[in-house]
Parts: structure tokens; sequence; C-alpha cells
């Protein structure tokens, strides 16, 4: 059964706005649609629970998974004294929209409340959240859905949803599809509403001055603005960003280079002069030194002739 009702919400949330706000104190068999963004924890529904969720995965054939997550006994902080809440969620966590999650509550059996754990887990009275409904899946995911006839929120139909979460109305399948169809006769009358003015505009550009038609066309900018998605602004600044880093780089890598100087000749460092008069030098060192080996060898001659005459003699 739920599986069926998660699949079945899976299409609808396409089409259908969800709405902020809390889920308080719910009453026993009370059940719930919400969707939890990414990144966010579970929010708060106003009761305590004194043991921990349990989670259970159930293979519902056709390549889906069913997660099942279970607490059990709960109660309403200071003002129950036995716990005995029960609370299930559903999502698919294959084959589905993992984000959604269906809440059912209901009662099993109590226990005593801990003293320690009977304190206040919110603070009363709730803020009041005056956010439109947004679509949270679809072409249009990320979109508020203001009601027929001017901006701002669309009544709650479908109870208080917890912040962090985001909830539709679900029950009756008869009263979804009026729903549905009310939100699509809205969206027509809005675009009808469009093209009027866009043809009235028209018709006064002739008759009004160019400043009148521009201050027109911010205003239709304003309210246009509500409109624009997460991913379409993304991109755009994605865009901008890259046609700056393109003119950077573009600019560094085919702007004015430097000018590269002509090499050095490696015998430019040497004077001329002052080789030859370093050479001069050298020669007149080698000749000195060549002239004093000469004398050395003759000198070394000579007292070799004087020993051979004096054993000749002897």
């Amino acid at each position: 059964m739920a599986a069926q009702m998660l699949l079945r919400a899976t299409g609808l949330a396409q089409t259908v706005p969800f709405q902020w706000g809390y889920i308080d104190r719910p009453a026993d068999g009370s059940l719930f649609l919400i969707c939890v963004l990414p990144n966010y924890p579970f929010p708060s529904d106003g009761l305590r629970f004194q043991e921990q969720e349990q989670r259970y995965t159930i293979p519902i054939g056709g390549g889906r998974e069913l997660e099942l997550t279970e607490v059990k006994f709960g109660f309403v902080p200071t003002l129950e004294n036995a716990a005995s809440r029960i609370r299930r969620r559903y999502r698919l966590v294959k084959g589905g929209n993992p984000q959604l999650v269906l809440i059912h509550y209901g009662r099993g059996q109590a226990i005593p409340v801990i003293p320690s754990l009977n304190q206040a887990i919110r603070s009363y009275p709730l803020r009041p959240i005056n956010e439109p409904p947004m679509y949270v899946a679809g072409e249009r995911s990320g979109q508020k859905a203001f009601q027929p006839g001017g901006p701002g929120p669309m009544p709650d139909r479908g109870g208080s949803m917890p912040p962090g979460a985001m909830g539709m109305p679900f029950g009756n399948p008869q009263v979804m599809l009026q729903q549905q169809n009310a939100n699509m006769e809205a969206l027509e009358r809005r675009s009808q509403r469009d093209r009027d003015r866009s043809g009235s505009v028209t018709g006064r550009q002739a008759q009004h001055p160019p400043q009148q038609q521009t201050r027109i066309e911010e205003d239709e900018v304003d309210e246009d603005s509500e409109s624009i998605t997460i991913r379409a602004l993304a991109l755009t600044r994605y865009r901008r960003n890259h046609e700056f880093m393109n003119e950077v780089f573009m600019h560094a890598a085919f702007g004015k280079q430097l000018e590269s100087k002509p090499p050095h000749k490696g015998y430019t460092i040497f004077d001329k002069d002052e080789l030859t008069s370093s050479i001069s030098k050298l020669e007149a060192e080698v000749a000195e030194l060549e002239a004093k080996a000469a004398a050395r060898r003759q000198a070394k001659e000579a007292s070799e002739l004087a020993d051979v005459s004096m054993e000749a003699h002897a």
C-alpha cells in the first residue's frame, strides 16, 4: 500500500506544488507526504522517542526497493506521561523519488516516560510560514506557485509540514484531481492575463514616451523574476564567469608579448688589449722559467763531470 502511494505521488509531484509548514503533535492515524530536501535531516514533528529508529529495506519487485524506518515509544513532552506513539516513514530508495517520504503515526505498547526526556522539544507558538508553495519535481522544479488573482502563497489545503520539508495534500484521488484541475485553470487564467497585458502595452507604445515604456518593462521583469529556476540562474552565472575567464586568458595568451633581446656573443665580454698584455706577460714568465731550467741542467752536468774527474785522479 505504501509503495503504491509513493509511486502515485511521484507522478503527482510533477504537477502539484508542495507547501511549507509544520507537522506538530500529529493525531493517531495521521498520514503525511513530505519532500525532504537533499542534505537535510528529518525535521522535528513535536514528538520525542525513547528508542533509536530501526531501518529496513524491502524489495517490492520491478527493481524497486522500499525503505521503512520505524521508531516506537514516542510521546508529547510535558503533555503525556506514557510513551506509546509509533512513527513509520516510507520512501522509495530505488525506482522512485527518494526525496518523497510517506509518514504514518499510530499507537503501540505504552511504557513510562523517562523523566530526563520529558522536556519541551519546541518553543511555542510556532513561527508562521508565509512561503508560497513550490514544485519539487518535473520541468518546473524549483518554481513557486502563487494563488490565482495575484501574488502571495496559495491557501493551505494539506495540513502543516515541518521546516526543511515541503508537503502536498494526500488522500482522496478525486480531491487531488480536482486540485490539479484548479491549478491548471489558474495557470491558464494567468497566461491569458499576461497575453492581454502584453497586447495593451503594445497598443500604448505609440502614445507613451520611452521612459514610461522602460518602467512597464521593468514591472514585467519583476513579476516574472519569481519564476526563474535555480538551474537557469546557475547556468547564467556559469556562462558569465566563463566569459570573464576567457577574456583574461585570451589577453594573457595573445596579448602583447615581451620583446626578446638579441643574445650577446661570447667574445664580446673580453678586451683585446688586455688579452695581448696578458699573453706577453705569460710568454715572459715562460722564457724566464725555461732559462732557470737550462741553468739548473748545466749546473747538474758540471757537478757530474767534477765527480768523474776526481775519481780518475784517485
